[in-house]
């Protein structure tokens, strides 16, 4: 949960209540009555592949500056969840994909994140965006799995292996500060 003190609206104060026509507690402003709503935000990236090799990227980025991690990034307003993991994937990789299925889900929510992968195909060749350090494919057996920045991306890559490029449906995963 984020920590609020000011109403976005009007500028008062806020307080922890429960609204009259909801079952729990949210942050209310003391003035206007505006709700503030906190909800998770969406991951979307993309496992490309190309002649057997998955792309990885080198974050130049915190948190977790220097590991590897599949394109991914935060969806924006007005994209599509696919849109957004095309996007993230040119924005990190400067690789244009086409597209497969949705295939992982990681709800990861001690940090408020949902995490969406889809698989894809590598159209062409990719480099460096302006949040990495380095970008470059992967055999399977040469992935340097301890130096994967999440453990979502892990999952995914894992998964992604796992199916070969079938599609055997979305494999869902829970990650909590208890879990690893």
């Amino acid at each position: 949960m984020i920590t609020m003190k000011y109403c976005s609206n009007c500028g008062s104060t806020v307080s922890r209540k429960t609204p009259s026509d909801d079952n729990r507690e949210r942050w209310v402003c003391d003035d206007c009555g505006i709700v503030h709503y906190q909800n998770p935000l969406i991951v979307v990236g993309c496992v490309a592949e190309q002649d057997g090799k998955v792309l990885l990227c080198k974050r130049a980025i915190e948190p977790r500056y220097g590991y590897w991690t599949v394109p991914a990034g935060f969806m924006e307003l007005g994209e599509t969840v696919a849109g957004g993991a095309a996007r993230e994937t040119l924005e990190e990789a400067c690789a244009t994909v086409e597209l497969g299925h949705l295939f992982a889900s990681v709800d990861v929510v001690d940090a408020g994140q949902v995490h969406l992968f889809y698989t894809g195909k590598l159209i062409g060749g990719y480099g460096v965006g302006e949040e990495t350090l380095e970008a470059a494919l992967f055999a399977e057996h040469e992935i340097p799995w301890d130096d994967i920045a999440f453990h979502s991306g892990r999952f995914a890559l894992q998964k992604y292996f796992e199916d070969r490029g079938a599609n055997n449906g979305v494999h869902v995963h829970e990650l909590r500060r208890s879990a690893s």
